[in-house]
């Protein structure tokens, strides 16, 4: 089991997924998942890039088989960018591709901003507007978490996650998987990092973006989604058929291919 010690209370557990010619030098590809999900939340997307990309799939600090996080962790985007860093790092990987979904989406966009020397190219899928609306819900959702648990909130909110199409087997999946997580990593992070504003660090993206959502995503209409979209010089929006918002786990063939076609038209070094 691949594990890297990043910090004195973490250890990052991480996949990679290469399956480029060995003799060839290859790019590579970061994804950051969504909260309450783990690396393995890119099952679908990894036959589509893994043949051409090396694909780095980190477990989340507090998510999947990373360390859990202490309910009074001091969560920053900072932090957490900095562990992708120190990961990367420790890999020998200096610039790379870099993927989000929904708050990875955010994460992302924010490490885009803050370390442009690391990220190369940015795609942004099925994820929230710059700020979010809805901050009277953080006691709210802390309240449910804690005292109903996560599978209870992934249940009631499944719904618009993964839209009206996505099969009954398949979204009772997603509820047990993401109920796994830690109810004090949880409890912290969507007080914090689940609600974040980055609409300064957003202004300040210079490397290519690729932004990835649904006809009628529950997160924001498409004309929301253009209006910051288009803050962003070189940007590019894709707009999928649905009503899903988590369109990386409803779209996983179309969402990879998109990314994989943006990817090959900013190399590395191009």
């Amino acid at each position: 089991m691949p594990v890297q010690h990043i910090a004195p209370a973490l250890d990052m557990h991480y996949v990679i997924d290469d399956f480029t010619d060995p003799w060839e030098p290859s790019e590579t590809v970061l994804l950051i998942h969504g909260n309450n999900e783990s690396g393995y939340a890119w099952y679908g997307w990894v036959p589509h890039l893994a043949r051409h990309y090396r694909v780095v799939r980190p477990d989340m600090r507090g998510f999947g088989q990373s360390t859990p996080m202490a309910r009074d962790f001091p969560w920053t985007l900072d932090i957490v960018i900095d562990d992708y860093c120190r990961l990367m790092d420790a890999l020998k990987i200096e610039r790379f591709h870099l993927v989000g979904a929904k708050i990875g989406g955010v994460i992302g966009r924010a490490f885009a901003a803050r370390r442009p020397d690391r990220v190369h190219t940015l795609t942004v899928v099925g994820s929230p507007p710059p700020v979010r609306l809805d901050l009277a819900t953080i006691a709210e959702r802390v309240k449910e978490v804690e005292t109903l648990g996560i599978a209870h909130w992934a249940r009631r909110s499944m719904g618009g996650r993964l839209g009206s199409k996505f099969p009954k087997a398949g979204a009772e999946w997603w509820i047990q998987y993401m109920g796994r997580t830690a109810v004090s990593t949880e409890a912290g992070f969507c007080a914090t990092i689940n609600f974040s504003d980055i609409t300064e660090d957003v202004k300040k993206i210079k490397c290519p973006m690729l932004v990835i959502t649904t006809q009628e995503s529950g997160l924001a209409s498409v004309e929301q989604t253009r209006a910051w979209q288009q803050q962003v010089a070189h940007s590019e929006l894709v707009v999928l058929p649905g009503d899903s918002f988590h369109a990386a786990a409803t779209d996983p063939d179309a969402s990879a291919l998109a990314v994989r076609d943006f990817v090959a038209r900013h190399p590395v070094g191009g």
